[in-house]
């Protein structure tokens, strides 16, 4: 599901509800960095997780 991600999209982290909304910011290759609402910037690694779409890029 990771391979679908594109910047702008909104993310939620299954593993740390708490970081709340996270917008992507980039995806290469398996790393994937989000801007979350309450962590600031984190790069995920896409092998390890699975984030969740909460919100596609409307064009």
């Amino acid at each position: 599901m990771n391979e679908l991600l594109e910047p702008g999209m909104i993310v939620r982290h299954p593993g740390a509800p708490e970081w709340g909304k996270g917008q992507v910011q980039s995806r290469i290759g398996d790393r994937i960095t989000v801007n979350f609402a309450e962590a600031g910037k984190q790069v995920i690694d896409g092998k390890r997780v699975t984030l969740e779409i909460l919100r596609w890029n409307e064009s």
